[in-house]
């Protein structure tokens, strides 16, 4: 097993077979990068921090309840899509991109993993049909940008502890970005979750659109 010490420092109630997916992607990324270059060099041995406790950010402003379907849109290599469907294995996740070659590793890594709750399509955001309570990404275009890729993609569903909306992964000063959805966007700093360096100016962006 690789090292997952410091996700199970903020997840230790996760289960056996969760910690077991966890520790297999530093091998399956290792593989996969050195095909297709999906994640940075220098952060390749930063797997857990950077990027899947990064991701798992996001469970720290919202606890997806059994069923809800999340939509990750620009995934990449399946950041944060493959983590969150990992620690909530009874949510349906979508991940999407517009690079085949990402989603082929996404699909890779899914399958060697045996996650059945999610599925990927090399496909653009405006072109996604489903409804999703959820929409998940991390810092994939300036937000005016990604907000206008979402139209009619919310179901009016309502189940969660928050009404439906976006879910953002950014970093820095985000004043002059939101600027126009200051009224309804709720920001939480990830260094008051997190104690490493890393998290110091990352924020997870929440905004609701029901």
């Amino acid at each position: 097993m690789s090292d997952i010490s410091i996700i199970l420092k903020y997840f230790p109630s996760i289960t056996a077979v969760q910690q077991n997916q966890f520790a297999q992607l530093q091998g399956l990324y290792e593989h996969w990068n050195a095909q297709i270059n999906v994640i940075s060099r220098k952060d390749i041995d930063l797997l857990y921090e950077r990027h899947v406790l990064h991701s798992l950010g996001i469970s720290k402003v919202m606890d997806f309840k059994p069923k809800t379907k999340i939509l990750d849109v620009g995934c990449g290599g399946g950041f944060p899509g493959i983590p969150l469907a990992i620690l909530f294995p009874e949510c349906n996740f979508y991940l999407v991109d517009s690079i085949g070659k990402k989603i082929k590793v996404v699909n890779e890594v899914a399958q060697a993993l045996g996650l059945t709750n999610l599925r990927a399509d090399h496909i653009r955001a405006e072109e996604v049909k489903d409804k999703f309570e959820f929409v998940v990404s991390r810092a994939v275009t300036e937000f005016p940008v990604f907000y206008k890729w979402l139209q009619n993609k919310f179901s009016k569903n309502q189940f969660n502890n928050l009404p439906n909306g976006i879910l953002y992964l950014k970093g820095g000063d985000l004043s002059e970005e939101f600027k126009d959805f200051k009224k309804r966007v709720v920001f939480t700093d990830l260094k008051e979750h997190f104690n490493e360096e890393f998290f110091e100016t990352k924020k997870v962006v929440y905004l609701p659109v029901i």
